[in-house]
């Protein structure tokens, strides 16, 4: 086989619909596009969710305005008093979080936050700490370690 010999099987190249070109052709006369109109005129275009004047959607739902930061970390939040049940110098890790079902899942960052206190020495491994959350932790004799992400 040659390039010259190549073609398309019959029927996958269809003629173009032309357009205005007389009541014979079957798109004469408003060619397709109805009676009058904005939509029958000439360089028709609308914005997307523009309502021919009407207020819009988007401006009568309060909830849909501003905007979604598509950058923003979402943690698994855990509080400083949550972490009494660990025993006394022991070392509490992400998956040691899990075990204890203080966390649902590994898949977001922790990060320890200080609500409460804490009255055992722990080493805390976590993502993220609040000041008041390392602040606690170390004042009852533990250390607060932070890891990286294993999401990012």
């Amino acid at each position: 086989m040659r390039k010259n010999e190549l073609a398309p099987p019959p029927g996958a190249r269809r003629k173009r619909k032309r357009l205005g070109r007389g009541f014979g052709s079957g798109h004469g006369k408003t060619a397709g596009k109805g009676t009058k109109g904005q939509k029958a005129r000439s360089g028709y275009k609308v914005r997307s969710g523009f309502e021919g004047g009407q207020n819009p959607l988007i401006k009568r739902l309060p909830e849909k305005r501003g905007f979604t930061n598509i950058f923003r970390i979402e943690y698994a939040i855990v509080k400083v008093e949550q972490l009494n049940r660990f025993e006394p110098e022991s070392e509490v890790t992400p998956h040691r979080l899990l075990e204890e079902r203080l966390v649902k899942s590994l898949k977001k960052p922790i990060k320890i936050l200080g609500d409460g206190e804490v009255q055992k020495p722990l080493v805390v491994k976590a993502n993220r700490f609040s000041e008041a959350a390392k602040r606690k932790i170390e004042l009852a004799g533990g250390r607060a370690e932070e890891i990286a992400s294993s999401g990012d």
